[in-house]
């Protein structure tokens, strides 16, 4: 389920490698961990996995001193879920530590020991005594997960689905319309289930622009949250085309939306284990719960146009979203309402240069196409599959999916603004 993530020029084929591989790891269930280093080399990959949007519901702690400090530490204390242990005796010495480790240790506790002898017989004879696993220094991030990942998450589970949540930075500036769209798109060219959820419970418009009318809907998910699954998320669901479903948002405002920080968790989760996308219509507002979203999928895409207050609330945005999703790609960027007659714009290529971004799309202003669509009910391919937005809508679709890679965009021209005025 790997994602081709657009990355700066400056991040090299390991780091690449890396979050393509941390891509697999499913997210770890509420389990507690503690580990004792003797390095920093081993402390630091560490704390970037309990930092990692996947590792959201565990807790990890942090201590150095090795395995002697974990048995003082254990004798008076409760073991965890899971004991990481950082070694560099000697195989004969370390297994002589591990005995008196035992004596504290409960049973149900799983131990995996890092150390820095690439020994064989070491491994069988720690995997006999009970070692849940031997990794060899140095280690990674994703040494880290992968492991905690096959030990706590039940062998056999079909992977989840992808979640992309797609957010404006300005109001107004498509983001609605492009979710909508690129889902329609995934779920069309691909022959794969999308479900479509629309966050926006106030003002949503997706049951609009799939001309909808569902009697129920997100909000009945997420005020019976704990009886949500996946046979009742399926009774919610409307069926917009063959492999698409819409989770829509109420047409009413016979009601307030102030939700906890994880109200939205449960839903996405139950929906990702029922299809291979998840596309989230996340609305341009800044709070507890939004930002857990953002800081929680798996692919964020930024919709902005050209002037100032976009660039600063994308970079916003970027820098905000590095800090809680540090081990994770930047968010991707798509380009919205381009060349439109008389109005001055910054151009695309000033517009990314601070952010260190690339535009996975780049869509030109068209009112005739856009409100066309929207007015009928219909998707922008559906109204004329032969436009050139429906061809930068695919791309995108490409992209998002790891299907293929972002194309740079032939930038709208003098001509073209003739063609589309006349």
């Amino acid at each position: 389920m790997s994602m081709d993530n657009t990355l700066p020029a400056d991040v090299d084929v390991g780091e690449e490698d890396e979050r393509s591989r941390l891509d697999q790891v499913r997210p770890i269930p509420r389990i507690s961990v503690q580990a004792f280093c003797e390095s920093e080399s081993i402390e630091r990959p560490i704390e970037k996995a309990g930092a990692d949007r996947r590792m959201a519901k565990a807790h990890l702690k942090v201590q150095m001193g090795g395995i002697r400090a974990a048995v003082e530490h254990f004798q008076s204390a409760p073991t965890p879920n899971l004991v990481i242990l950082e070694s560099r005796l000697p195989p004969s010495e370390l297994l002589h530590e591990l005995e008196r480790l035992a004596e504290v240790c409960d049973p149900g506790s799983k131990v995996v020991i890092i150390g820095h002898y690439n020994d064989v017989a070491l491994y069988r004879d720690l995997i006999h005594r009970g070692i849940s696993e031997y990794l060899v220094a140095p280690i990674s991030i994703g040494d880290v997960m992968t492991v905690i990942g096959d030990l706590f998450v039940a062998e056999g589970n079909e992977p989840l689905g992808r979640s992309i949540a797609f957010v404006g930075a300005k109001g107004g500036v498509g983001s609605s319309t492009i979710a909508h769209n690129v889902a329609w798109s995934i779920s069309n060219l691909f022959a794969s289930d999308v479900v479509l959820a629309d966050l926006d419970l106030a003002f949503g418009t997706a049951n609009i622009n799939f001309d909808q009318d569902p009697a129920q809907g997100i909000a009945e998910a997420l005020f019976s949250a704990d009886r949500i699954d996946d046979v009742y998320l399926d009774r919610l669901l409307a069926q917009c085309a063959e492999h698409l479903s819409l989770l829509a948002a109420p047409s009413m405002l016979d009601r307030t939306y102030d939700f906890e920080g994880d109200a939205f968790s449960a839903l996405i989760e139950t929906a990702q284990r029922g299809a291979p996308a998840v596309v989230l219509d996340v609305p341009h507002v800044w709070n507890e719960w939004t930002r857990n979203v953002l800081a929680q999928v798996d692919r964020v895409v930024i919709t902005a146009t050209p002037d100032l207050a976009n660039l600063r609330n994308t970079k916003n945005l970027v820098d905000t979203l590095k800090k809680l999703r540090p081990n994770d790609g930047p968010p991707s960027l798509i380009l919205n309402q381009l060349a439109i007659p008389k109005r001055p714009e910054i151009s695309a290529d000033e517009f990314c240069e601070p952010l260190g971004l690339e535009p996975i799309g780049e869509i030109a202003f068209d009112p005739h196409l856009f409100g066309n669509a929207a007015n009928s009910g219909r998707m922008l391919a559906e109204t004329d599959s032969k436009h050139p937005t429906v061809a930068v809508l695919s791309t995108i679709a490409h992209v998002l999916t790891g299907r293929g890679e972002a194309k740079k965009a032939k930038r709208p021209g003098l001509l073209d603004r003739f063609r589309r005025k006349a």
